[in-house]
């Protein structure tokens, strides 16, 4: 019997983007073919890896991250443009891909980034696959934006969360788009920001996150013992609603055949240790969105 053919859309989402490998382990195990790839921020980094034939090494990474390794990716930047400069991130996906280009990818791949000067969509289908990866996933004031070709490269995510437009042509029989702002499960009632007291311990499994990065601000530049991140709590909350937002109008505008829906509280979007969890979760989520095409 002749395998369904899908487009796959990965949306953005920070670690929840995890649940993405969830998504194409349930393709694979039920004989689907993916026959492209459309994505932006972590949906580029998963989809990237898949096109590249590597998502086995990728997600073995992955399983294995602490919160502690997270830190240490972080090469931290004093200077404009964002809290993290990204070439610790970069150089261990280097190690999993080596320099691939996007022609050479056995599947169509499109890395959907922002142009922000200009305020438009940039579709990365050709040329570096990692340099294409680095310019969708730069989150504003986390990641540095890079420049390439002359124009100022940011998340995708900014303009468009779940990239449905690189598949238009590719006759597949199914679009599955991957949204990962999707309907909340638990209800926010309050926000309250602090200032962190670096000085004040606690146990490693009990740190919330932005504990362990001003910890190791504080070891880096000890130049001050309270390090306020609030506005980085408060920008991250923003944008995740704003994508929410962007999201349901993208997906309302250009619906795919399927929508895989993964809450936007599921985790958090440095949360990376929970790797297991969400690919789970995808795993699951996909099961409950296409089993009636078995």
């Amino acid at each position: 019997m002749k395998k369904k053919t899908v487009s796959l859309v990965l949306g953005s989402g920070g670690a929840r983007g995890l649940a993405h490998i969830g998504v194409i382990r349930w393709l694979e195990a039920h004989d689907f073919e993916i026959v492209s790839v459309s994505g932006c921020s972590i949906g580029t980094v998963v989809g990237g890896v898949y096109a590249a034939g590597k998502l086995d090494e990728f997600e073995a990474w992955m399983r294995t991250i602490t919160k502690l390794d997270i830190v240490s990716l972080m090469d931290f930047n004093w200077g404009k443009g964002g809290l993290i400069k990204g070439e610790k991130v970069m150089n261990r996906l280097s190690g999993i891909l080596g320099d691939l280009h996007i022609e050479d990818l056995a599947i169509p791949y499109t890395a959907v980034a922002a142009d922000i000067s200009n305020e438009k969509e940039v579709w990365l289908q050709k040329g570096s696959l990692l340099q294409a990866i680095r310019a969708s996933i730069s989150l504003p004031l986390y990641l540095m934006p890079i420049e390439f070709n002359g124009k100022t490269l940011i998340d995708g995510g900014v303009l468009n969360p779940v990239p449905i437009a690189p598949t238009f042509g590719d006759h597949s029989d199914i679009t599955l788009a991957v949204n990962l702002a999707g309907e909340m499960t638990h209800k926010i009632d309050d926000f309250e920001i602090n200032q962190v007291d670096i000085s004040a311990q606690e146990p490693e499994e009990e740190m919330p996150f932005h504990r362990k990065v001003s910890d190791y601000f504080g070891s880096l530049a000890a130049k001050t013992s309270r390090i306020d991140l609030g506005m980085y709590d408060i920008a991250n909350q923003a944008f995740d609603a704003m994508q929410s937002t962007i999201a349901r109008q993208k997906l309302a505008a250009y619906p795919p055949d399927i929508t895989v829906e993964i809450a936007r509280d599921a985790c958090g979007t440095f949360e990376f240790e929970r790797t297991a969890e969400m690919i789970d979760l995808g795993y699951e989520r996909a099961e409950h969105a296409l089993k009636h095409l078995l």
